[in-house]
């Protein structure tokens, strides 16, 4: 075993604090990173303070981290030392069951997720609030030179939780796409719908960030907090992604889908949302919601960031600064993605 430094929760309302953490030497076919750059996703901040169920304690969230090999097992084959490489919400699965098989290892019910979650050693997993990490090969991609290992990071989980769904629903050309929320996931989903070569509009609830929106690739612009805003836009749009974690009433988001279009959610809110059912009656539209991608669409995901200039927008804070930033994340007063500097940790 080797140590680590880390940065640690006790509880749901505790500060974070550092820590020393153990790694698993490095096996066959793992590769052990040091690592640079750890996002902060809102998803850490449900997990931490236990809003999507009770957390194990000590938590060390992160699954937004990009680094540099620095061992390689015997037996791996798809890593050197040197390379910049990323891991993001998964670290293993089964390999033999048909959603593994199909590329969809986030949907294998023996998935260990990188953080919070139960690792092959029997450990709780730590995620990458840390300064290194061990993980399996087939759980690690490959990041470009063209993105930065700062902007990258957030690609892990932001990056591919849009990526994945738009591309699964065919935003491109011809297509009109609305993107709710202008956040962390939103303004990446913006871009990268805008690189696919869709039809883009924001869907926010002030024009606050507008400018920002329409430089990202939108070309419309919508805040829910005027007066009538729904009027002109029902059944506008053939794809309408959501990535607002609060809870709502999404009845007016789904009216505004075309018919035979499909309303997706990745804000994942911690409780239920409401719909009125008889507007899917009127507008023939799917409700749908989508988790990551698999590991191959991940690595595809960065490629393609990679050769359309798609990046996250980044503020680098030291390690210090997270718990002040988990609650600035939840006021929304922050543009866009806090991005944890490892060698403060």
């Amino acid at each position: 075993m080797s140590t680590a430094r880390a940065w640690a929760m006790d509880g749901p309302e505790e500060p974070f604090h550092p820590t020393t953490i153990t790694r698993r030497e490095v096996g066959p076919t793992e590769v052990a990173f040091d690592i640079k750059y750890a996002g902060i996703c809102h998803s850490d901040i449900h997990t931490a303070r236990s809003g999507w169920g009770p957390a194990k304690y000590p938590i060390v969230p992160g699954h937004e981290i990009a680094g540099v090999v620095r061992e390689v097992g015997t037996d791996v084959t798809k890593f050197a030392v040197g390379d910049r490489v990323g891991v993001g919400c998964l670290v293993d699965a089964c390999g033999t069951c048909e959603q593994c098989r199909c590329g969809r290892e986030q949907f294998c019910k023996r998935a260990v997720w990188t953080y919070n979650s139960i690792g092959v050693d029997g450990e709780v997993t730590k995620g990458g609030y840390s300064t290194s990490i061990t993980v399996e090969q087939d759980f690690v991609c490959r990041i470009p030179d063209a993105l930065g290992l700062d902007v990258a990071a957030p690609l892990l989980c932001a990056g591919i939780t849009t990526y994945s769904p738009l591309k699964k629903w065919g935003a491109g050309p011809g297509k009109r796409v609305a993107i709710v929320g202008m956040g962390g996931l939103g303004h990446v989903a913006v871009q990268i719908a805008a690189a696919m070569g869709a039809e883009v509009s924001v869907i926010s609830q002030t024009r606050s960030k507008e400018a920002d929106g329409r430089r990202f690739g939108a070309s419309n612009y919508i805040a829910v907090s005027e007066d009538g805003w729904i009027k002109g836009h029902v059944g506008e749009f053939d794809l309408v992604l959501s990535t607002v974690a609060a809870d709502e009433d999404i009845t007016q988001l789904v009216r505004t889908v075309a018919f035979g279009g499909a309303f997706i959610d990745v804000g994942m809110p911690e409780t239920a949302s409401k719909l009125n059912l008889r507007t899917l009656c009127s507008t023939g539209a799917s409700v749908n919601a989508s988790l990551i991608g698999g590991i191959a669409e991940t690595q595809e995901m960065l490629d393609f960031c990679a050769e359309h200039g798609v990046a996250a927008q980044v503020e680098v804070i030291p390690a210090s600064e997270i718990t002040a930033a988990y609650d600035r994340v939840v006021k929304s007063a922050v543009r866009y993605r806090y991005v944890i500097d490892a060698s403060t940790i």
